[in-house]
């Protein structure tokens, strides 16, 4: 109770410092009501710590409170982006691209971080409207800017923004950049902040970084011939009330598909997204409009982005003619195993190609690089990691694709950041290429698995919110580093790695360095059956992940896959109780 007293009179001290005139009138209300309301549970949720400016940036619900988005809170954060970028390039006359999505005070806080940038001196290109993630990233590159940032909170849900900060090459930044902008956001008080904007340094751009940005996305094209035979391929697509509306069906007219339908419902730009639970691709009730117009329009695939357009759902027919929405395990791995194969066919690999997965993706995709003789790469979670293999390797070697199980994937070289729309265009040209070979994307799928092996992959989202979340979160990997399983389900496991340590020990007690080029509070388990397990911590959310992934040397194909993944699913649920889940 003593503690309890203690943090709450700590809140209402930081709580009361908002109440002075550096704040608007309405932030002032909404703090003082905080204050007066007998229950404090609101008011240490909105004060007991700065909502953190990490390596991505920020993200977190929208209010008033330093644990909240709220212009102030970005304005800080903008402030000290700034002053990193002016020391990073002392006297030159630096630029950044400044975009948004369509979350409710998007325009809102892209027009306060533009104001900011110029009122320190630097010229800022604003989009005109809502664009794609992507886009942002592509725009830095093509303007020469020195960084950028886009409000966005991607997928999470409604009460959320956020903003991701990005680097020279239209990657979020990466060390050392991101902790000395973290290091100059930290010293910024509210009164060091300029919000008054230059105007003459704000210069809108629109329609013609659009044009560019899809003509770059046909860069990711493998083969025209086969879209052109199946250029009425039957697409069915929805923005989930986001930034993929335009961009997306415009870059497939590109590419040659016809024939292309698009969910009214989801085509309205609303930061509400009052039509799905969660605008979140890996959530399957997300789809649920686009499985029903295309069942009405008897369509050959479902296609979705999520609000920023980086990230893409894909639903297919199976073998039974059902919908069966594939997992991002599945649609990274058939991106990666399309790429080699016919770039191979095609005669456009020359030996020195290299794939980019992320530690906790499937490890199937590992073999169709080896069997290939294609280089692949294991990088952290987080595509600023894919995009700085591209970026240390640039030069030497040619990427040809990367990506990670949570539905993002990059298939060229021009962006940085997951991409949806070059993403999409390739998986309606492969889905093109499997009805030239008289198949469907799901009769591909079980193809690969019978020679590549099969696997089911589950992520289990432990959610813990608030202070009591964050404190139970860290306990939990602190338990698992202090005792470690020994077995999971009943498979033993033979390696232990911990990215914290950068040690993977065996189980003969053998310890090794694991090569990465940073540290990061992840750790892997796998088991002499091919089982695999990743814990971390979310970056962006109130949770832990578990990342499952289970082999069946018994798949032949798809006459199995329904009894396979029974079993996997089965196995999964007994590695959940070995860790207590």
């Amino acid at each position: 109770m003593e503690n309890n007293a203690q943090l709450i009179a700590q809140c209402e001290a930081r709580a009361k410092e908002w109440l002075s005139p550096a704040f608007d009138e309405e932030t002032r209300k909404e703090v003082q009501a905080m204050l007066d309301d007998a229950d404090k549970s609101a008011l240490i949720d909105a004060f007991y710590q700065d909502l953190e400016f990490g390596t991505g940036g920020l993200r977190g619900i929208m209010g008033a409170g330093t644990n909240r988005m709220n212009k102030y809170i970005v304005g800080m954060a903008t402030q000290g982006f700034a002053n990193y970028i002016l020391k990073a390039f002392p006297g030159k006359q630096c630029s950044v691209v400044v975009g948004h999505d369509c979350r409710n005070n998007g325009r809102m806080f892209a027009e306060s971080v533009a104001d900011i940038f110029s009122a320190n001196g630097i010229k800022v290109y604003l989009f005109e409207s809502l664009r794609p993630t992507p886009e942002i990233s592509f725009a830095i590159r093509q303007l020469g800017c020195q960084a950028g940032v886009n409000v966005t909170a991607s997928h999470n849900p409604r009460e959320y923004n956020g903003y991701k900060a990005y680097w020279d090459d239209g990657a979020q930044v990466l060390a050392p950049h991101d902790k000395g902008i973290i290091d100059e956001v930290n010293k910024v008080k509210i009164d060091d902040v300029k919000f008054e904007g230059n105007k003459d340094l704000i210069i809108p751009i629109g329609g013609e970084m659009d044009w560019d940005y899809i003509q770059a996305v046909k860069e990711a094209m493998v083969d025209q011939d086969v879209i052109l035979r199946q250029k009425d391929l039957n697409i069915v697509y929805s923005p989930m009330h986001g930034t993929g509306r335009v961009i997306i069906p415009m870059a497939l007219r590109s590419w040659g598909f016809q024939n292309i339908h698009v969910v009214p419902e989801q085509m309205v730009i609303d930061g509400n997204f009052p039509t799905v639970v969660s605008p979140n691709p890996e959530n399957a009730e997300a789809m649920t409009l686009g499985m029903k117009l295309g069942t009405k329009l008897n369509a050959d695939l479902v296609i979705a982005s999520d609000p920023d357009a980086d990230r893409l759902a894909i639903v297919c027919r199976n073998a039974k003619g059902e919908w069966e929405i594939l997992n991002g395990n599945q649609t990274c791995m058939m991106f990666s195993w399309y790429i080699i194969a016919n770039k191979k066919k095609l005669g456009q690999l020359k030996g020195n190609e290299f794939l980019v997965k992320t530690i906790v993706t499937t490890e199937v995709i590992a073999e169709i690089a080896k069997k290939n003789q294609v280089e692949y790469m294991d990088c952290y979670t987080g595509f600023k990691w894919i995009a700085n293999e591209i970026r240390v390797n640039e030069g030497k070697k040619k990427y040809i694709g990367g990506g990670e199980e949570s539905f993002g994937f990059l298939p060229y070289d021009k962006v940085r950041d997951k991409d949806s729309p070059a993403s999409i265009c390739l998986i309606c040209e492969i889905a093109a290429w499997a009805r030239d070979n008289g198949m469907t994307l799901y009769d591909l799928l079980m193809n690969i698995y019978k020679e590549y092996g099969f696997s089911k992959e589950v992520t289990i989202n432990v959610v813990r919110p608030g202070k009591t979340g964050a404190d139970e979160i860290k306990q939990m990997m602190t338990n698992f580093r202090n005792n470690p399983p020994t077995d999971l389900g009943g498979s033993k496991i033979c390696l232990w790695k911990d990215f914290q340590t950068l040690e993977a020990k065996k189980a003969d007690g053998s310890v090794e360095k694991i090569d990465m080029p940073a540290t990061s509070n992840v750790l892997q388990w796998f088991c002499e059956d091919g089982t695999k397990v990743s814990v971390r911590p979310s970056g962006t959310e109130p949770k832990i992940k578990f990342y499952t992934e289970v082999k069946d040397a018994s798949f032949k194909g798809a006459d199995c896959y329904e009894r396979c993944c029974k079993d996997a699913e089965a196995k999964i649920e007994a590695i959940k109780k070995t860790l207590n889940l």
